[in-house]
């Protein structure tokens, strides 16, 4: 498959050709002739790369022919980018020794040395002989192009296969779980649903194999459907999109009659008289244009059918969908577990399910996960099992590979469909990523950039950067269904397992990526071929595989998907050894960022690596980087995110002048910037930048950085003294940046000057385009005016940390705000109107967009109002604020902020019970409401509680002077009629939950969850039976756990955890036992308990796990060999009765773990339960009989003596 790079690698060969630097060296060393003669060949190579590629499905000696050239491609692209360099180190080290010079006679002598010193010479010789073999073998090939009859004139697009053409018949009983999609799309064919045309189209998109065509069936062939379309009409579009052809299949499925048309004019007069007035359905089926003109005209005579005609289009493509004009976009997914277990049933064995074969559907549930529940991988599978029973079979296939069966299945030709639909630019770019792991979430922009260090973005197309371009071409890949958005809730990208195995099936000999499963043993010719590689975890086993990779000597590319090296010293054999890597990574491409502790330093053997363009060392432990990183004239990216240690950057920094991307996140100890900076004037991507007092970076130094964009930190602002420095920096201009840190240091002292910082922070206003911005530490007595400026209206995020100004801006007027964080303004001691609006006359909505407001520890702050007091009417304001933290302002005592109904959540800590209720008042509808520190607070009075009704989580945190949860029980469940989650920490002076025990036995019906953490002077809690989850520990003086009435149908207590309280005495206490379905039972550091009802542990056949240990008062009738019957888990130990006289247990069959605990505890005999007729009766005092079940046995003794008869 050689060819889905070899097209676009000769094309960028051929424009590297005729480039002036490069053909001054090669005329300066006397081997210009053999580039002409590469110029010569190469186009002529290319025109018949189609016909090749076509060839080489089925002719093996074309198949090798084009994978001999795609291999002299890259080693003519090695030898340019050669040249291309050295033509750069002459001209910088001219440039250089031209600047030291003070005379032109000078300048003259130091060009001259500069072209005549022995290493110029050599170094012609050296690539005169490289040019020579590499003219040879092209000779050959043009030769061998000859011989295997290659013709020129052979179009791209002739490439592809012919399609099996699908048919509108469909056998409705052998299709699973689409009942769903069915109703939705059969609601869009006979509903009113985007009915603003006659004709309206309705688009199913998704991956190949995925099912699109077999829903169409279904729908096409509903009595439904028939009944409602007077003319239905399917129409098979997976051939090139030929208007005529197109029309004219459309026409005869219309009228079932093959007639012939002179011309498109006819045809469509002919279409139209058709359907005029007829209400109509057509299928267009598998359809891949994405030609505007080509769908206006094919379109153009279905326009005339009666309202309510529809037409169905099946494509992997999300712009083909948009090129249709289609009203309604259908994205179809995989089928669940249950329907692709039910499918793979039936085509393996003829059954709807596994029932009659139970040994087999383990393997069938590996099956349907290896095939990604893609029905179309599912049947091809299965059939390959076809009435096959025989599990080792079925476990052969599990672990091999889906491409190893060779019977002609159809799952990779039909997901190479897509492949061949793909430009040469897009398909190298897609083979590139067989490197990614499988589930592999991974960071598009962490992709892109690997795509342009390969030289696969170089190719000019107006003005777009190659990053741009990138961007451009990963959306064109993902709306093929070739990338889809992570599932699993993280930021990225993942391939479909199928996918990742087209792509590696493409990338052929090319690319290889090492995990544990894979055998190098017998690959000795194959690692000479490699030229990407990628390492999928150490921990499979695969580091000790590598050293056999250093025999890839031509190796572009090494990538560390997971987690690292094992070993420090590799790396300087792969600096050594691979001198043609444009890509050194020893992170992934994800957003982990697991920390790297083996690699220590940079080796400086990495200034040998001529050809890198990517450099990164994120997460790792180095200190600093050798200066030899700055003789890499083609580095474009260097990340070194995550690097803690990091204090130094080379000096000579400078000398990388193709550096378009600087990535420095997270680097504390990294406090000052190499010089000269400012000449890297390619720089798009610069994170950190830090102002000294030796002008070694200078804030206008960001002026000629044009292209800057994503993120920008800029520290040390406070040696700024000239706000001209600020204004020069142009942060106005640099359209690209997102995301905006200013920060002063935090230590303000008489060398800070507030009039000095107000001014350059006005003169650092960026461009409205900025998306996050954040203000840290700046000494101005007030804000300029552009902080807040309605002209930032894309702005969603803003923080102001640690400034000195007296009063906030107005930022009620900045439209997309979405989270506002105020933390650490010592000075604002009230914050008014002119949060909201700039004039009291401001009649707008403040706020509008905003969802989460913070303000943390503001020290001085007294009063929070929003009237303007002068008479006008207070604005409308936060419609959409959901969250409000207000955490450590002590001071504040007043709010008055009207209501809030959409609040949802808020947070209170270290503030005053006033707060507290004037915060609650604001919503009728807060969910969750956490508070901590309260000051003053002894109980949630009625008027807390009446606001709370919607409330379903309250957490109490520190509130010291708590000493009930509310006043009384039955008007907390009257109030608290939708609480599921009570959670009290450390509120040293509880004393029981409500102060009234006025209508014992009335409950909470909605509560789920109690939890009670280090309550000290809690004396007993009376628990709701609707817990389902219930934790009591460290409370020491609890006397009294009491339940409320049991119903006849309780809700069952699924888990109840009783520890370190040492007050627990009487057995009453414990009554609920007989009756409850517990699920889980902890009790531990109860010093007082004294007894336990372990005769009703029968009872309990819901318990599974029981843990009951540090319960020094135990009195002697417990443990006493009566279990729960279902227990899995049992942890017990450190009673008051030894362990030694425990007597005979008999454990639950169904127990997998048990832990022992305890001291002193004499001799113990253990056996298997199937041992015990074997043996005789042991002689110590306690015997322990294990059931088959138990998988683990924990004994955290001391002074234990264990006899045993444990069968290994």
């Amino acid at each position: 498959m050689a060819e889905i790079v070899v097209s676009a690698v000769i094309t960028v060969l051929c424009e590297k050709l005729i480039s002036g630097d490069l053909m001054k060296l090669a005329r300066s060393e006397g081997i210009d002739s053999q580039l002409n003669k590469w110029k010569k060949n190469l186009p002529m190579i290319q025109a018949v790369l189609a016909d090749a590629t076509q060839k080489q499905i089925k002719e093996r000696a074309v198949q090798l022919w084009v994978n001999d050239l795609q291999h002299l491609a890259y080693d003519i692209d090695d030898v340019l980018d050669d040249l291309a360099t050295e033509a750069l180190r002459r001209k910088l080290n001219q440039e250089a020794q031209a600047s030291s010079s003070s005379s032109k006679v000078l300048k003259l002598v130091a060009n001259c040395c500069t072209n005549f010193n022995p290493r110029n010479f050599m170094y012609g010789r050296k690539m005169s002989s490289k040019l020579d073999e590499i003219t040879a073998k092209l000779r050959d090939l043009v030769d061998q192009k000859n011989d295997l009859g290659l013709n020129v004139n052979v179009e791209w697009s002739n490439i592809r296969e012919r399609q099996l053409e699908q048919t509108s018949l469909v056998d409705e009983s052998k299709i699973m779980g689409r009942e769903g999609d069915k109703e939705a799309l059969m609601g869009k064919l006979l509903g009113n649903e985007g009915c603003n045309q006659n004709v309206s189209i309705v688009s199913i998109v998704g991956m190949g194999g995925i099912g699109k065509t077999t829903l169409a069936k279904l729908l096409y062939n509903q009595e439904k459907v028939k009944d409602h379309f007077k003319v239905r009409a399917w129409v098979c579009v997976s051939e090139e999109c030929d208007v005529f052809n197109i029309s004219k299949a459309i026409f005869q499925a219309v009228t079932g009659q093959n007639k012939d048309f002179a011309n498109l004019d006819l045809l469509h007069v002919a279409l139209k008289e058709e359907l005029s007035k007829k209400r109509f359905l057509l299928v267009l089926d598998d359809v891949w244009n994405e030609d505007d003109s080509k769908w206006e005209l094919i379109q153009s005579p279905l326009l005339v059918g009666a309202p309510g005609s529809r037409i169905i289009v099946t494509t992997r493509s999300t712009r083909v969908a948009s090129v249709m004009d289609s009203q309604q976009t259908y994205p179809l997914g995989v089928l669940s577990n249950e329907d692709a277990l039910s499918l793979f049933a039936q085509q393996a064995l003829g059954e709807k399910n596994f029932d009659k074969h139970p040994t087999l559907k383990l393997l069938g549930e590996g099956m349907v996960h290896k095939c990604g529940r893609l029905p179309l991988a599912l049947k091809t599978l299965g059939r390959v099992l076809k009435e096959n029973r025989n599990g080792n079979k079925w476990e052969e296939l599990l672990k091999s590979e889906i491409w190893d069966i060779d019977d002609g299945n159809k799952i990779l030709p039909a997901l190479k469909l897509s492949y061949y639909h793909l430009p040469p630019h897009l398909k190298q770019l897609f083979a590139y990523c067989s490197l990614i792991p499988k589930d592999y979430v991974f960071d598009k922009n962490k992709l892109i950039l690997l795509w342009v260090a390969e030289g696969f973005l170089s190719q000019s197309k107006g003005n777009k950067s190659m990053e741009c371009l990138g961007h451009e071409y990963f959306e064109e890949l993902e709306s093929r269904s070739f990338f889809q958005h992570s599932t699993d809730g993280k930021l990225g990208y993942t391939m479909h397992d199928l996918i990742n195995d087209l792509a590696t099936s493409v990338a052929g000999e090319f690319s290889f990526r090492l995990d544990g499963q894979v055998d190098v043993s017998d690959m000795d010719e194959a690692f000479d071929k490699f030229r990407h590689f990628s390492l999928v975890g150490r921990r499979s086993g695969s580091y000790r595989k590598l050293n056999e990779l250093l025999r890839a000597k031509h190796l572009r590319t090494f990538l560390v998907m997971s987690d690292g090296l094992e070993n420090d010293s590799f790396l300087d054999k792969v600096l050594l050894e691979l001198q043609f890597l444009r890509v050194l990574s020893v992170m992934g491409l994800n957003h982990m960022y697991p920390s790297n502790h083996i690699i220590t330093k940079v080796p400086e053997s990495i200034g040998s690596l001529k050809h890198l363009r990517y450099l990164n060392f994120s997460c790792t432990k180095i200190t600093c980087l050798p200066e030899q990183v700055s003789e890499l004239y083609n580095l474009q990216t260097l990340l070194l995110h995550n690097c803690y240690q990091l204090s130094s950057l080379p000096e000579s920094f400078a000398k990388l002048i193709n550096l378009r991307h600087l990535g420095v996140r997270n680097t504390p100890k990294l406090n000052k910037m190499p010089s000269g900076i400012s000449r890297l004037t390619s720089l798009q991507t610069l994170t950190k930048v830090i102002i000294d007092e030796d002008n070694r970076f200078k804030i206008s130094d960001l002026k000629g950085l044009t292209d800057l964009q994503g993120q920008l930190s800029i520290m040390g602002l406070d040696k700024v003294i000239n706000p001209i420095q600020a204004k020069d920096a142009n942060l106005h201009q640099k359209q690209g940046l997102e995301s905006l840190e200013l920060k002063w240091r935090k230590v303000f002292d008489d060398s800070r000057d507030e009039m000095i910082e107000y001014e350059v922070l006005k003169e650092l206003r960026p461009h409205p385009k900025l998306k996050f911005l954040k203000i840290f530490n700046n000494n101005g007595m007030r804000f300029p005016s552009w902080v807040g400026d309605p002209s930032f209206d894309q702005l969603t995020e803003l923080t102001l940390h640690g400034c000195r100004s007296t009063h906030l801006p107005t930022l009620g007027c900045l439209g997309s705000l979405k989270k506002l964080i105020v933390e650490r303004m010592s000075d604002v001691k009230t914050v008014g109107f002119e949060l909201l609006a700039s004039t009291a006359s401001f009649h707008g909505i403040a706020f509008p967009s905003l969802e989460v407001l913070k303000f943390e520890y503001m020290l001085s702050w007294q009063r929070w109002l929003i009237d303007s007091g002068d008479g006008y009417e207070t604005p409308t304001s936060f419609p959409h604020l959901h969250e409000i933290s207000l955490r450590c302002c002590p001071k504040l005592g007043e709010v008055s902020i009207g209501l809030i109904p959409s609040l949802r959540v808020l947070y209170i800590q270290d503030c005053s019970k006033a707060v507290l209720r004037s915060m609650v008042s604001l919503s009728s509808s807060l969910v969750e409401l956490k508070m901590g520190d309260v000051k003053g607070l002894t109980q949630l009075h009625g008027e807390y509680l009446m606001h709370l009704g919607a409330l379903e989580d309250l957490e109490i945190k520190k509130c010291d002077e708590l000493r009930y949860l509310w006043e009384q029980e039955s008007e907390a469940c009257k109030c608290l009629v939708s609480l599921q989650k009570l959670e009290v920490w450390d509120c040293k002076n509880l004393v029981l939950s409500a102060e009234k025990e006025d209508n014992f036995g009335i409950s909470m019906e909605s509560l789920k969850s109690v939890k009670f953490y280090n309550c000290e002077t809690l004396e007993s809690y009376n628990c709701p039976k609707s817990v389902k989850n219930l934790v009591i520990r460290d409370c020491d003086s609890l006397t009294s756990l009491t339940f409320s009435a049991v119903q006849e149908h309780p809700s069952p207590i699924t888990e109840s955890i009783v520890s370190d309280c040492d007050n627990i005495s009487p057995e009453k206490d414990f009554g609920f036992l007989p009756r409850s379905h517990l699920t889980s039972l902890e009790i531990s550091g109860c010093k007082n308990l004294k007894s336990f009802p372990h005769e009703h542990f029968q009872n309990l056949t819901s318990l599974v796990e029981l843990i009951i240990h540090d319960c020094p008062s135990m009195d002697d009738s417990f443990p006493c060999g009566v279990w729960p019957p279902n227990l899995t888990v049992l942890m017990i130990g450190c009673l008051n009765k030894p362990m030694s006289e425990w007597g005979h247990q008999n454990f639950p069959t169904s127990l997998v773990q048990l832990g022992l605990y305890g001291k002193d505890s004499g001799v113990v005999s253990f056996a298997v339960v199937d041992d015990v007729g074997n043996t005789t009766t042991p002689s110590s005092s306690s015997s322990f009989l294990l059931p088959p079940s138990l998988v683990s046995l924990r004994l955290v003794v001391e002074k234990v003596h264990v006899r045993s008869r444990l069968s290994t």
